[in-house]
């Protein structure tokens, strides 16, 4: 079953033609790494596939559902934006509680997955701590389990391990690829190439606001007339024409 399908999605700010005719169709379970130059597009079409924008034409739909039903929408999937919305004066513990409740998750299951998704993350001895004195690293722990809290059938996810240290980002890359083998379907954007190259399955380039290439990653990294395996830094700079990688730091467009 396909997970996320958009049929020439399009997105115009006044003479700003930021999506160009988006054609997407992932299937169930897919990790697709989704990959453009700062103000390509992606940021903006993740808010589309997340109900947050309304696009100026076209159609889509994830998890079967159309992404300008938000209400429908919200309870299938998971988004962390590249700036998480955390309440300052929560500790970590209070603020996935107060989403859970918003999402009107069960209390005892929801505790217990909290508990285990913190564990996991390193973060249990600091739960009770205040997020204003958390690390930005430690922020984006608490976005993820945020994110992913309710097991939804598709998760968005803006440059997940920002401001991680190596072993929490192996983590999360961990974790993303567990997500795909329960079925969740995971859109991921990030400047980090060797992330897309570890986990994706599928991989996306959007340029100026249109996709210029998608395939697996090691189809797309096999040079057709020589035979021979480039980086997916090397098809990324050739197909968008930008003279060096993303910045991981960057923000995105």
């Amino acid at each position: 079953m396909t997970a996320i399908d958009t049929t020439g999605l399009t997105k115009r700010y006044g003479e700003t033609l930021a999506v160009d005719g988006l054609d997407l169709s992932i299937s169930e379970g897919v990790v697709y790494g989704f990959l453009g130059p700062n103000g390509a597009g992606k940021t903006t079409t993740m808010r589309m596939l997340t109900g947050l924008t309304r696009p100026t034409s076209g159609t889509g739909s994830v998890a079967g559902v159309a992404i300008t039903d938000r209400d429908a929408l919200r309870p299938h999937i998971g988004y962390l934006p590249e700036e998480p919305p955390l309440y300052e004066q929560a500790t970590a513990y209070e603020q996935l509680e107060y989403v859970a409740g918003l999402r009107d998750l069960p209390a005892e299951p929801t505790r217990a997955r909290i508990d285990a998704l913190l564990d996991d993350l390193g973060l249990t001895e600091d739960a009770g701590t205040r997020i204003a004195d958390y690390s930005k690293g430690m922020r984006q722990k608490v976005a993820y389990v945020q994110a992913v809290l309710h097991e939804p059938d598709v998760v968005f996810l803006d440059e997940p391990t920002s401001g991680l240290d190596p072993r929490a980002a192996r983590t999360i890359r961990e974790m993303i690829l567990d997500l795909a083998d329960a079925g969740t379907t995971v859109l991921l954007s990030t400047h980090i190439l060797p992330v897309v190259e570890e986990v994706a399955d599928a991989v996306g380039i959007l340029y100026e606001g249109r996709l210029v290439a998608e395939d697996a990653p090691h189809v797309l990294t096999q040079r057709a007339e020589t035979g021979e395996t480039q980086t997916l830094e090397d098809v990324f700079l050739e197909l968008t024409g930008t003279e060096s990688a993303p910045d991981a730091e960057a923000s995105d467009g």
